[in-house]
């Protein structure tokens, strides 16, 4: 074995519920700090020396801290990623801080796992949280805490990198959070197999009712309730609907309070550190894949950087799919795990599971870190099932960014990925032309509603009948709303007017 070949050896999580009578309303850096013990503890080993031993601290960015538009409602480090390492008595040469896109823990994983079998870095340390339900719960108190920090130190800070997954035009038509974005791509998929409103939501109920099961089970899940089908499909106060064709038990839940880390280093730090053999576990397989702008896609209803990603890091693996033990799938949403099921004929009731954590709507959201607890998940696993093999999958964007790992206690050395070379086949895909100002008859391609909206409001992806160009509209036209709302209208005709304001409203026509 080159000794440069990384292992995972530590992983870590931590979950506080708003409801657990010990809740305290931590911040960010305090659930991260938790999740980092955890992962020291994990080693087996002295904490401390290892944690001395860290060259590099990656962290995630949480939901507060990924635009420049607003400030954490109670303050914030001013160098998140140093305040863990000083909690832990860490002094990383280096300290990163990711991007926005939920693909980020893979990603990092892949990055610094990469480095390490460069020679470049010895021992890395990967680290998220996120607060959602600290700022629910002391939103309109007059306890606020305070989160402020002031630590300063270097930090590698990557940029916000939202600019990725919007523009203007996108958000003036509506496309600011992600069920409407997400909605848009599970309608265009519904488009393509032909079904109901009815029997496409009953779909989605299937596929996500297993996923609340194991999400019950989990002692890191924010809620941990196993749903049935039935439950998830119909429409109550209680599981209102989001945005069209999401109630809520289908929207990934990001009020949680949860943190994770994992640690990965060298064979040699392993082995000179005193970690355990029965506590690696491999990155076998890797890749990152980036898909072309939502509105340049041919075909909404797919995700060739899924296919490619997942596709890669099993060539890499040297396995098949049917290889596969286990499977943690990014679940925002049920249109992200269809993406995979359906390039890899996976069912919804295949018997080694979907998700190991219970997905993002039972298990949790953490924003940008979700994978992260994938990550810790599998890695347990593997090391109760040595010689299996278990895969990951990160979703970034509006399925803009996808990065899987597979990951196994059986030895390989590191193989590096053909990431970038596969790369050139997304950006060779044709592209559609757009038209931003649009006027004259078209069609609906697909559509969301946006019910979280003070007035109800469709939002549309259509197609010119003058030359076939695709556009964005809003709608509040009582009969087009109510087609949206009550019946189906997928390809139905429409009227679509630009206004000076560069918004596009359409209405029956």
């Amino acid at each position: 074995m080159d000794p440069r070949t990384p292992v995972v050896v530590g992983v870590g999580q931590f979950t506080e519920r708003i409801d657990d009578s010990g809740y305290r309303g931590l911040s960010a850096v305090d659930l991260a700090t938790e999740a980092v013990r955890a992962a020291l503890a994990d080693t087996g080993v002295d904490v401390a020396q290892v944690a001395a031993a860290i060259d590099v601290f990656a962290g995630l960015r949480q939901f507060e801290i990924c635009t420049p538009f607003n400030s954490p409602p109670f303050g914030a480090s001013d160098n998140y990623v140093r305040s863990v390492a000083q909690r832990v008595g860490a002094d990383p040469a280096r300290a990163v801080l990711e991007p926005i896109g939920g693909n980020g823990p893979q990603k990092l994983m892949t990055e610094f796992a990469g480095a390490i079998a460069a020679g470049d870095v010895e021992v890395a340390l990967i680290l998220g949280s996120e607060p959602g339900s600290t700022a629910k719960y002391f939103a309109g108190r007059d306890d606020k805490p305070d989160f402020t920090e002031h630590v300063g130190g270097q930090l590698e800070d990557r940029g916000y990198g939202f600019e990725q997954y919007m523009s203007e035009y996108t958000a003036k038509h509506g496309l600011t959070g992600a069920p409407v974005q997400y909605g848009l791509l599970d309608n265009a998929r519904r488009t393509r197999l032909g079904l109901s409103v009815a029997d496409y939501r009953r779909a989605m109920a299937e596929l996500f009712a297993p996923f609340s099961k194991v999400a019950a089970k989990n002692p890191f899940s924010s809620s941990p309730v196993e749903r049935s089908v039935e439950e998830i499909e119909t429409v109550t106060d209680e599981n209102r609907m989001i945005c069209d064709p999401y109630p809520r038990y289908l929207v990934a839940r990001d009020t949680v309070n949860q943190g994770a880390a994992a640690l990965v280093m060298s064979v040699s730090a392993a082995r000179r550190l005193g970690v355990a053999d029965d506590k690696w576990v491999y990155l076998r397989g890797h890749a990152d894949q980036t898909e072309q702008d939502l509105l340049d896609r041919e075909d909404l209803s797919v995700s060739y950087s899924a296919k490619q990603a997942v596709a890669e890091a099993l060539r890499g693996a040297g396995i098949g799919i049917d290889n596969l033990a286990t499977f943690d799938l990014y679940s925002c949403f049920p249109f992200p795990v269809f993406a995979v099921c359906d390039e890899f004929g996976l069912a919804a009731d295949d018997p080694r599971g979907l998700t190991l954590t219970g997905g993002l709507p039972y298990f949790g959201g953490p924003g940008n870190s979700y994978s992260l607890h994938g990550i810790a998940e599998t890695v347990a696993a593997m090391r109760d099932r040595p010689g299996s093999y278990g895969l990951v999958g990160a979703n970034g964007g509006v399925m803009s960014k996808y990065s899987v790992g597979v990951y196994s206690t059986e030895p390989g050395l590191w193989e590096p990925d053909r990431s970038k070379e596969l790369q050139r086949d997304i950006a060779a895909l044709p592209k559609v032309s757009v038209t931003r100002n649009a006027n004259g008859a078209g069609t609906i391609e697909t559509y969301s509603v946006r019910y979280d909206w003070p007035t109800t409001t469709g939002v549309i992806i259509g197609r010119l009948d003058t030359d076939g160009s695709r556009f964005m509209a809003l709608t509040e036209d009582d009969d087009l709303v109510a087609l949206m709302t009550d019946g189906d209208p997928l390809g139905a005709a429409i009227t679509v007017t630009s206004t000076d304001e560069g918004i596009n409203r359409a209405a029956v026509g």
